[in-house]
């Protein structure tokens, strides 16, 4: 167990250590009864309506909703969820935890065959889902070896019972006196969640959380984090990941608000418009809205001003945020404070953004982990790091190199049960007690942790050298003309060749380069390449390109498919 520099504050908040979420949302409630929970958006005849469902109102509509799954003889069974990130996903998962139900949250973004394999694989007696989805659904729902007894529509639908429709015969039966869904009591121990993990081979576990596992995380972050009843966040992860579902908890764990994206387009609108002060999101994310930000300061002329300024305020942080006003402005004018997961996050882009007034802390976690293991705090972060395990979870490194790199190992009660019906997973990623994350990585004198990459991913060339493709692809990718990349070894005769396939930025090529071909734009980038080696040691030299301009394949928290991907540069 690694532990951190005792001449420090740990923790800074006290936070009850429920035990499920039931305790957590009626604590909630109870404290935050009037505050607003989520924001709500709808557009009525080119009219746009507001509303704010209060945390009272949440609880009700659960208890409403709770109660008409139950008089659908759901109780004790197993629910998927499948839509976009709004309202009625939160609360359908919401009520199905309280109930003691499990919840199966699906990817809307899989393929008919991929999610017809996902029902098959967890067996739900019954499927919520939105408009967007009816007709997957509605194939789905006529193949013969699928068994789902109910199919409920979130919206308005002719076809299907609706959400509306339980949550009215659900309040009509409480009034009659059934109290059966509010008094079940919660088995924090047992499976309540069966997740599919965002890896990115081809095929994803599914992974089972208890309740017991998603509070204990959320208690745990409360001890050292700086989230506030007034804040506002908006819900860019998807909820269907752990990264987003336990997100939207922990934010009602604090009183805080949640409001729902437009789309990745309006994502500045968004801020301003609901006065987002926090933001939870992927690393590729908050680089897009750094690049922004870096695209208007140099179109302003202002690129020498604002870098005197970073190097002033750090002398008088108190400033930071009266100086950098205009660049917070552009954000919304409220953001305060962004966490960054599911990947490293550009060092540069950390650096920035807490020299202009805007806190960003790093995390690291798995969905088997519920998912946050560890996290930079409110008082303690360090460029590139991920922070500190956090209260109650022990980390180890295993089978550490000269180094002192090594696969990190989490043990705590956030750990999940189990992979669903996997046995030999569950062998291979338990070692001793301790969970495996597949992670490598090292801890420095101060107890801040640094992930060097996935142990799977790490190449190994015939002189024994180890390359580490993430951070190879941070240097590539701070190129001007890249949009994305990835590293990889080339198979050529006894040794692997080092290489990367490039997304070249399109914006970027048409401001700068109007005229080039793509055979041009191939020999401005290799040059570009040629320079980066000669920063680098002569084994991590980059020996071969390949160019592109179409997206990589990706999971729905933006990891790069890297299975995938080699399967196309295989045969192409």
């Amino acid at each position: 167990m690694i532990k951190i520099n005792k001449k420090r504050d740990e923790y800074f908040f006290e936070y009850p250590d429920f035990k499920n979420i039931k305790e957590i949302i009626y604590d909630s409630v109870k404290k935050y009864s009037n505050n607003t929970a989520f924001i709500l958006k709808h557009k009525v005849d080119n009219k746009i309506n507001y509303k704010n469902i209060t945390f009272k109102e949440l609880l009700e509509d659960a208890n409403n909703l709770g109660t008409g799954l139950y008089n659908l003889e759901l109780k004790n069974k197993k629910i998927a969820i499948i839509s976009k990130n709004r309202y009625e996903w939160a609360l359908s998962f919401i009520s199905i935890l309280l109930g003691n139900m499990v919840a199966v949250p699906l990817d809307k973004g899989l393929t008919e065959i991929e999610i017809e394999n996902s029902i098959k694989r967890t067996k739900p007696d019954a499927i919520i889902f939105d408009n967007g989805m009816e007709e997957i659904i509605s194939k789905i729902k006529e193949k013969q070896d699928i068994n789902i007894k109910q199919y409920i529509c979130m919206e308005e639908n002719k076809k299907y019972e609706t959400i509306a429709q339980l949550k009215e015969k659900g309040k009509k039966l409480r009034l009659e006196g059934n109290n059966e869904f509010e008094d079940a009591e919660i088995d924090s121990e047992k499976v309540s969640e069966l997740c599919f993990t965002s890896g990115t081979s081809n095929n994803s576990k599914i992974v089972q959380l208890s309740q017991r596992n998603i509070a204990f995380d959320i208690s745990a972050m409360h001890a050292t984090e700086d989230f506030r009843e007034t804040d506002v966040n908006l819900a860019f992860l998807p909820f269907h990941h752990t990264f987003g579902s336990t997100g939207f908890i922990y934010l009602l764990s604090y009183g805080a608000a949640t409001a729902f994206p437009d789309g990745l387009r309006y994502i500045s609108q968004n801020l301003k418009e609901y006065g987002v002060s926090v933001f939870i999101g992927v690393p590729l994310l908050i680089e897009s809205m750094y690049k922004k930000i870096i695209k208007e300061i140099k179109k302003q002329g202002k690129t020498k001003t604002i870098n005197i300024a970073r190097k002033l305020t750090n002398l008088m942080p108190s400033m930071k945020r009266k100086v950098f006003k205009p660049i917070i402005d552009q954000l919304g004018g409220k953001l305060r404070l962004i966490i960054s997961g599911a990947a490293g996050l550009d060092k540069d882009v950390w650096k920035a953004f807490n020299e202009m007034g805007i806190k960003i802390i790093q995390g690291y976690g798995l969905t088997e982990t519920a998912p946050v293991v560890a996290a930079e705090n409110m008082k303690y972060g360090k460029k590139g790091s991920i922070g500190f395990p956090l209260k109650g979870i022990q980390v180890k490194l295993f089978d550490k190199n000269k180094l002192g790199i090594g696969e990190l190992a989490v043990k705590g009660e956030n750990v999940m049960i189990g992979y669903y019906e996997d046995e030999l997973a569950n062998k291979e990623t338990f070692r001793d007690g301790w969970l495996l994350t597949g992670d490598l990585a090292y801890i420095d004198k101060e107890g801040f942790i640094f992930i060097a990459g996935r142990k799977k991913n790490v190449i190994v060339l015939k002189n024994g050298k180890n390359i580490y493709p993430e951070e190879l692809e941070k240097l590539v990718n701070k190129i001007a003309l890249v949009k994305e990349s990835m590293i990889f070894g080339m198979p050529k005769e006894d040794d692997l060749v080092l290489s990367v396939k490039v997304q070249y930025d399109e914006e970027y090529v048409k401001n700068n380069y109007p005229n080039a071909s793509e055979k041009e734009i191939n020999k401005i980038l290799w040059e570009k390449i040629k320079e980066l080696n000669k920063t680098l040691p002569t084994y991590k030299y980059i020996k071969n390109m390949i160019l592109t301009k179409e997206d990589f394949i990706k999971t729905t928290t933006a990891k790069i498919k890297r299975y995938e991907e080699m399967k196309k540069i295989s045969y192409a």
